[in-house]
């Protein structure tokens, strides 16, 4: 086998594996938005179900099932127990996101209610918002969401008041509550200076189609690459000194 031979098929291996590689990445995030949009329409019919009260929530063999839906529930706040979540953003402000276990009426059930958005103290950082709490029973509505989401912390999740997450299995050992594997996004207006302009709901597939785009262009280019300097150049530059010999 000649070096030219030889570099010939090392070049063609490495254009295969190239193009394999990328075409493979380009169809991973094509799936990858498949599945996202096919969660986003799970997303958008569990919102347009029925309102699950107390009983529906209860009776679920599985609360997180209920996670998108709307719900309007009772039951009691405790508010010695509300956590402030620190550097959660609303309409682009930084504050606390306000969360507060409410006790179903009718059960010892808990489920940790994520009331709102308020602004914090930047002069004294360690200073909680007064946040009014009514007290008895109360009726709120909302809809069924994941725990809150977590941001990234050094160390152990910290405790008291201000935090920086809540782990809902470490915050039921803390705490002693029977707390439900959900929580509630709260919307109903109330009078307690509490912001509760959530974001809806949606996943975005428009980045795993600009990933799937790119991938298959490099899937193209090294195609096109190979096709021009393994195949049509050297056969352009054999014509060209076919007719210098002549």
């Amino acid at each position: 086998m000649t070096r030219t031979t030889l570099r010939f098929w090392i070049v063609t291996l490495a254009t295969a594996f190239t193009m394999a590689a990328t075409a493979s990445l380009g169809l991973w995030q094509l799936e990858r938005a498949a599945q996202k949009t096919a969660l986003q329409t799970q997303i958008n019919e569990r919102g347009a179900l029925s309102v699950w009260s107390n009983t529906e929530l209860l009776a679920a063999a599985d609360a997180t099932q209920g996670v998108h839906r709307p719900a309007r529930l009772t039951g009691t706040w405790m508010p010695e127990r509300t956590v402030f979540l620190d550097n959660r953003q609303m309409n682009t402000r930084v504050g606390f996101f306000v969360v507060t276990p409410l006790q179903l009426e009718g059960s010892q059930q808990v489920v940790l209610v994520q009331r709102g958005w308020v602004p914090r103290d930047f002069t004294d950082r360690s200073r909680v918002p007064v946040v009014p709490t009514p007290a008895g029973r109360v009726e709120l509505e909302g809809r069924l969401a994941p725990p809150p989401g977590k941001l990234y912390e050094l160390g152990e999740s910290s405790t008291g008041a201000i935090r920086q997450n809540i782990d809902l299995a470490l915050f039921a050992r803390e705490t002693g509550l029977p707390l439900l594997a959900v929580s509630v996004l709260q919307t109903n207006p109330v009078a307690d200076g509490l912001l509760r302009d959530w974001p809806l709901v949606a996943i975005d597939v428009h980045k795993h189609h600009g990933y799937a785009f790119q991938w298959f262009s490099l899937c193209a280019l090294a195609g096109l690459l190979y096709l021009w300097f393994q195949i049509l150049s050297p056969r352009r530059k054999r014509r060209l000194h076919g007719t210098d010999a002549r």
